[in-house]
């Protein structure tokens, strides 16, 4: 199947839709998710097109690996997680709704399920959450 260069994460790349952005680096793009299952649920996206890991080159898997792992680590300092759930998904019949190749980082706690889907998030509140791991990435 073709990328499809209207998907939300070209339209963020391309500064058409705004987001609440925590890193940045020449391969990629992390950003706060809009609709947290958890406290500090973060993407991180290639800035190159690709739909998800099935068309992905190496290049754009291990260059979101490698901030997956910096975004993960600082939300695990930044919200004093107990643990990461990394997710990502491929194809709608793997869960893949937004077909642009993007990883999910949810920091988790013993005991404590994630919220359900869907449920749009106070924008302060992201920001607020954004600030924790900014921090944690600068410290």
């Amino acid at each position: 199947m073709a990328y499809d260069t209207d998907n939300i994460f070209a339209k963020i790349l391309r500064g058409e839709i705004p987001s609440e952005r925590l890193y940045e680096d020449d391969e990629t793009y992390a950003l706060m998710d809009i609709m947290p299952r958890a406290d500090g649920h973060c993407l991180v996206i290639p800035k190159t097109p690709c739909r998800n890991m099935l068309d992905a080159s190496h290049g754009q898997l291990s260059a979101c690996m490698n901030t997956v792992q910096k975004l993960s680590a600082a939300c695990m300092t930044g919200f004093d997680a107990d643990g990461i759930t990394l997710q990502q998904f491929n194809e709608a019949p793997g869960g893949q709704e937004i077909f642009h190749l993007h990883f999910h980082i949810l920091p988790r706690y013993e005991g404590i399920k994630l919220r359900p889907p869907g449920q749009m998030a106070d924008f302060a509140v992201l920001k607020t959450q954004a600030d924790k791991i900014r921090a944690a990435l600068a410290g």
